[in-house]
């Protein structure tokens, strides 16, 4: 399939099919999975991100509310403290910021604060005012699919009939489809053995014509797999990254952003087309 069109992120174009794109995760929330949080720390957020642009890192995603199983959800007011400052703290490091959030009240206030991008993983369900607000703004949004599949048949069908439906959702409220990214939600509501096939089946993705964002990093089906703690799962995401890059991912969101952007331009030295760009390059700016 035909690469997808650029869409714009605040200072850059992003121009899928040339090469990997690398987003750093910078979470916010004091009870990351990953061990990562920063507990609404806006220094410690700046310091991460200057690290990640150093390390390649070609987005950012900023997120105040933990997506672990069992994780408790924040009010509003407490996920606009951990996030705001963090981000406009961010933006003058000139990476697009993307805001991870299921609230159109912290989206809106994130990108009065120079985000870039919504990465909603309810796919515009978890608050009925998220999408006329994406549609207002103009920015590109993330759909994931997190449901739960664990009884699914067949995984890739049931998740490819889903994020089709919400990409027609967000058409019906004024999204159109050239802003969207999709997100098939490995670690969320499957199995081991189903996270394999969305990696193993994840080209098949592209028959929305869509890009794909996929979030392997440290996720615990890595952990079952190598029998590994979180800290200790750099190899196991580092190949699921490498298959996700040749199975047709065109974002990768990440914790290890050095060691990771290495994966990804070697893989795009193997899987790509066309020449790829000098390692740490950053998407083309307009």
């Amino acid at each position: 399939m035909a690469a997808s069109e650029p869409i714009r992120c605040g200072p850059a174009l992003l121009q899928w099919g040339r090469r990997t794109f690398v987003m750093g995760i910078v979470n916010m929330a004091p009870d990351s999975f990953a061990g990562d949080g920063l507990a609404g720390d806006a220094s410690a957020a700046e310091a991460r991100g200057r690290a990640f642009r150093e390390e390649g890192a070609d987005l950012l995603d900023v997120g105040g509310q933990s997506t672990r199983p069992g994780a408790p959800r924040v009010p509003v007011e407490e996920e606009l403290r951990r996030t705001i400052p963090a981000i406009r703290r961010l933006v003058p490091l000139g990476l697009p910021i993307s805001v991870d959030t299921c609230s159109s009240v912290v989206a809106a206030a994130a990108l009065d604060a120079g985000a870039a991008m919504v990465n909603d993983i309810s796919a515009l369900r978890a608050d009925p005012a998220m999408g006329p607000l994406v549609a207002r703004a103009g920015v590109p949004v993330v759909l994931m699919d997190r449901d739960d599949r664990t009884a699914a048949d067949d995984v890739m069908r049931d998740t490819i009939g889903f994020l089709r439906s919400r990409i027609a959702a967000a058409a019906a409220v004024g999204i159109p489809a050239a802003r969207i990214i999709v997100d098939p939600g490995y670690g969320f509501g499957l199995t081991v053995a189903q996270n394999m096939a969305i990696l193993r089946r994840l080209r098949e993705l592209t028959v929305l014509g869509r890009p794909i964002l996929i979030g392997t990093s440290r996720k615990g089906s890595i952990g079952k797999v190598l029998n590994l703690p979180v800290h200790e799962r750099l190899e196991g995401t580092a190949a699921t990254v490498a298959i996700a890059i040749a199975n047709g991912a065109d974002i990768v969101r990440v914790h290890d952003v050095r060691a990771m952007v290495r994966v990804a331009r070697m893989a795009d030295a193997v899987v790509r087309s066309g020449p790829t760009e000098r390692s740490g390059g950053r998407p083309h700016s307009a």
